[in-house]
C-alpha cells in the first residue's frame, strides 16, 4: 500500500507556528535579513549563453538555505549549473524544509531539487510512485542534536524537554521520533506531545526561540547546528554516530519525472553541474566554504560567521553517491514513528543518467540498493 504521511504538513506548519508565535519580536525577525529570510532571488553568477537544450529555455530548482545543500550552494555561485545548460536559463528557489519543496515540485513551481530523504520517501509514495525520481545523492551527515548544558547534561535528562525539528515529517524530525522512541520515551508523531515535547519549528526562528529558553533543544541541520553552538549550546550527539560507516543521506536529488521524462538532456546537464561541483568542493574545502558562504548572503542578507560555518562545513560530507542503503532505513523510523504507512520504494531511484556522467567523468558507478527503476 502506498504511504502518506498521517498528518496533513499544512496542520503540521500551523502547530510549528503556533509553538512560536509568542516569540518576541518574532515578526521582526521574520522580515528582517536574519538567517533563512530571503534577502534576494537566487541567480546565477554565469549568464546563459548559445542555444536552449531542446528548446528549454529555462530550468527550475529548488534548495534549501542550509549548508547540507552545499552543493547547490556552490554550483549557483561558481555557475557551475549554468555552464552545463549552456543557453537554458537556471532559476533557483529557496524552501525551509522538504514538504513545501514537494509540493512545489508537485505543481510545478520547480522542476529539480535538493532535498533530505523523508519527504522524498513521503513524495513518492503518495503519487504512486509516479511523480519523482531520485536521481543523485548530495551530502552525508551535518546533523546534530543540541541542547542548553544547563538544562540537559546527558540523553537521560531529555525527558519533559521541550525540542525543536524544522517541521513535522522533515528528515531531522523523524529522525528525532525515531531516537526518542528507541530510547523508550512515547511521544505522539502527529501533535509532537508526550515524555518529550517536539516543537516543529522554522530553523530561522530557531535560534531565537533556543536563546529565549522556549526550547531546551533542538535537532536540526547545519549551520542551524553550529549557530546554536556558537549561542551557547552543546553538541549531545551527531547523527553520523547513530549510522553504519558513520554515512546516512542527508540530501539527495530529485526531478518530477513528466520532467526526466521531456527533458533527459537538460538533467544530464544539472548532473554533470552537481558532479562537478561536488568534486571541486571535496579538493577545495576552503574556497567552497567561502563559496558557499557568499550564495548564503546573497539569499538571506548576511553571511555565517567563521566560529558558524567552520565547524558546521568540516561536519558534511558531499558526495555523488545516494547512500541508497540508507534511504530505506529512514523509511523504516517513519514507519515506527507513525507518520508513514510502509511504503513501496521499488523504483524511486532513476540512476542511470548520474551512472553515465560518472562515467564520462572516470569516475565509478553508484548503486541504488535494489531500489532503482527496471
Amino acid at each position: 500500500m502506498p504511504a502518506s504521511f498521517r498528518t496533513p504538513r499544512t496542520t503540521g506548519g500551523r502547530r510549528a507556528l503556533a509553538a512560536v508565535a509568542a516569540l518576541p519580536l518574532l515578526a521582526v525577525v521574520l522580515t528582517s535579513c536574519g538567517y533563512g529570510s530571503k534577502a534576494k532571488d537566487d541567480t546565477e553568477k554565469v549568464a546563459a549563453k548559445g542555444a536552449p537544450i531542446g528548446g528549454l529555455k529555462e530550468v527550475k530548482v529548488g534548495y534549501f538555505p542550509n549548508l547540507t545543500h552545499g552543493t547547490a550552494l556552490v554550483g549557483l555561485q561558481e555557475g557551475q549549473f549554468q555552464k552545463e545548460l549552456g543557453g537554458t536559463k537556471i532559476k533557483a528557489q529557496d524552501f525551509n524544509a522538504g514538504p513545501d519543496e514537494i509540493e512545489a515540485l508537485n505543481s510545478g513551481s520547480i522542476d529539480i531539487g535538493w532535498i533530505g530523504p523523508s519527504p522524498s520517501i513521503n513524495g513518492y509514495a503518495k503519487s504512486k510512485g509516479k511523480n519523482l525520481r531520485i536521481i543523485s545523492g548530495s551530502a552525508s551527515g551535518g546533523v546534530s542534536l543540541v541542547v542548553n548544558p544547563k538544562k540537559i547534561k546527558n540523553l537521560d535528562d531529555l525527558k519533559g524537554k521541550k525540542i525543536a525539528t524544522p517541521q513535522l515529517g522533515n528528515t531531522q524530525d523523524v529522525a528525532l521520533l525515531n531516537y526518542l522512541s528507541e530510547k523508550g520515551f512515547k511521544v505522539d508523531a502527529s501533535s509532537g506531545k508526550g515524555d518529550v515535547t517536539v516543537t516543529r519549528t522554522d530553523n530561522k526562528v530557531t535560534p531565537i526561540a533556543f536563546k529565549n529558553g522556549d526550547i531546551d533543544a533542538a535537532w536540526v541541520p547545519e549551520p542551524t547546528a553550529s549557530k546554536l553552538v556558537a549561542d551557547g549550546g552543546k553538541v549531545l550527539l551527531d547523527e553520523k554516530n547513530l549510522w553504519p560507516d558513520k554515512k546516512f543521506v542527508i540530501t539527495n536529488i530529485i526531478v518530477k519525472q513528466s520532467f526526466l521524462d521531456a527533458h533527459p538532456k537538460v538533467v544530464d546537464a544539472v548532473l554533470r553541474g552537481t558532479v562537478k561541483t561536488n568534486k571541486w568542493i571535496n579538493a577545495n574545502p576552503e574556497k567552497a566554504k567561502a563559496a558557499a558562504n557568499t550564495q548564503l548572503e546573497e539569499v538571506v542578507g548576511k553571511p555565517l560567521p567563521a566560529e558558524v560555518i567552520d565547524p558546521a562545513w568540516k561536519s558534511i560530507d558531499f558526495t555523488d553517491d545516494p547512500l541508497a542503503s540508507t534511504l530505506e532505513t529512514e523509511a523504516d523510523h517513519a514507519v515506527k514513528a507513525g507518520l508513514l504507512d510502509k511504503p513501496n520504494l521499488k523504483g524511486i531511484y532513476d540512476l542511470r543518467p548520474l551512472n553515465k556522467v560518472l562515467k564520462a567523468e572516470g569516475q565509478p558507478g553508484v548503486d541504488d540498493a535494489g531500489l532503482g527503476v527496471k
